[in-house]
């Protein structure tokens, strides 16, 4: 059976934390074969990819705040590694994909209908990648936004510090607002469930959320495609 055209899919927005992108181990194959997976996906709907800075990030944004750089400048600092990562997936996914990743949201969603997938790291300050896909979700009027982050969804508490930590496998856009808010204060480099901004964009639209292991890419690719997964859905 031949992919669906783009245009007539609903579009679909992924975050990929920069925990998975780069972990130091197996880099190499799983870019590889996510580049394969975005590829292929890209076309049978409209694909929008963010990517997150994740440990690369946090290191420049530790060494600025030690030499006396603004939340503004350190968000900025990470902002380009956003890019940098970015830079990288499009060019393992190739054409069609920009190998010169749009900078703002208006750009990338202009773009995804003529060339999908579409790779971007961050915008501007005060907005994570995560932030970013959400705001793009909401642009798009997206089918769903999938986040694929280094735990297999959402947990009552950190499962890497808890190990009795319970995986939560739906919630209510009130509950996922309120663990997001008790997570984070807005400081730049600092790695936490999901962005506010973006659970608040998300929820205001009732545009699904799901929350799975970036590094399952069977699972990851059921997710994306609207299928059962193993992960946590967020939703109205």
């Amino acid at each position: 059976m031949p992919p669906r055209s783009p245009r007539t899919s609903a579009p679909v927005v992924v975050s990929i934390g920069g925990s998975v992108f780069l972990t130091g181990e197996g880099d190499r194959e799983y870019l590889v074969r996510l580049a394969g997976l975005l590829k292929r996906l890209g076309r049978a709907l409209p694909l929008v990819v963010t990517v997150g800075g994740g440990r690369t990030a946090r290191d420049y944004i530790t060494i600025g705040r030690d030499l006396g750089l603004t939340e503004f400048e350190l968000d900025e600092v990470g902002i380009e590694v956003t890019r940098l990562h970015a830079r990288l997936l499009a060019a393992c996914v190739g054409p069609p994909t920009p190998a010169d990743p749009p900078t703002t949201v208006r750009a990338a969603a202009e773009l995804v209908h003529r060339a999908s997938p579409i790779v971007l790291g961050g915008t501007e300050p005060g907005h994570t990648t995560d932030g970013v896909a959400a705001l793009l979700a909401v642009r798009l009027r997206a089918a769903r936004l999938v986040n694929a982050t280094n735990v297999s969804g959402v947990y009552d508490r950190d499962p890497r510090k808890f190990p009795g930590a319970r995986r939560i496998a739906r919630l209510s856009w009130p509950e996922f607002r309120a663990l997001v808010s008790s997570e984070t204060d807005g400081t730049a480099g600092q790695s936490f469930l999901f962005d506010r901004l973006g659970a608040d964009s998300l929820s205001r639209s009732g545009i699904a959320l799901a929350v799975v292991q970036g590094r399952d890419l069977e699972n990851l690719e059921a997710a994306i495609l609207g299928r059962p997964f193993d992960g946590s859905r967020v939703e109205v």
